[in-house]
């Protein structure tokens, strides 16, 4: 009855790794979301680097942000990316994931009516922590990594450069493009295996 319940166990987590792979190689590591992010971030950037007042600079950031699906979109069309995967039982975990940050926006409420010198901050390590399920969700390190990266690399900034606000968006464009080349390798490596049906 144990080797029964074992072997059950073992198949349920090899389905369970298929779902992510094939996740993982059909929407391409969510690589349009990423490069979409990476050129609004780099816009956000200019906006701190303007000289229009703190609470406006805030509040275009936060507009901004609404291209996103947008660019995605566009980025997804240019890639070739997958939004949907039928027949994937993990399909619609990665909404999920993604709406989740949902709930941290009082906090940049917050930010925005008290201390709108810190909102850059505060988007950049929601934008961050985000990422962590993804490198479950799509079988990559590279997600888990700059969840850790962008939201501490943000704080350093703000301690060493307090008066150079424009260098977080800076520094979490330039992580989103490289996690963006790594999400590209990684996506790459897996269809190499699986075309020399190694099991992933």
């Amino acid at each position: 009855m144990k080797t029964t319940t074992t072997t059950m166990n073992a198949h349920q987590l090899e389905l369970l790794d298929e779902w992510r792979t094939e996740l993982s190689i059909r929407c391409k590591n969510g690589i349009n979301f990423i490069f979409a992010a990476t050129l609004i971030w780099a816009g956000i950037a200019v906006i701190w680097n303007s000289e229009i007042s703190i609470n406006h600079q805030s509040i275009l950031t936060f507009s901004i942000s609404g291209l996103m699906l947008p660019l995605a979109w566009v980025f997804g069309k240019l890639m070739k990316t997958a939004w949907n995967v039928e027949g994937n039982p993990l399909n619609k975990v990665g909404l999920i994931f993604n709406l989740a940050q949902f709930f941290y926006f009082p906090f940049l409420f917050i930010l925005l009516g008290n201390r709108p010198e810190y909102f850059a901050l505060g988007y950049a390590i929601i934008t961050g922590a985000h990422f962590f399920p993804y490198a479950w969700y799509y079988k990559t390190n590279w997600f888990g990594v700059f969840a850790g990266l962008i939201p501490f690399g943000s704080y350093i900034l703000s301690i060493y450069f307090p008066e150079m606000i424009a260098l977080i968006p800076t520094f979490v464009s330039g992580c989103l493009g490289i996690l963006g080349l790594g999400l590209v390798r990684d996506y790459r490596l897996k269809i190499g295996q699986k075309s020399k049906g190694v099991i992933l």
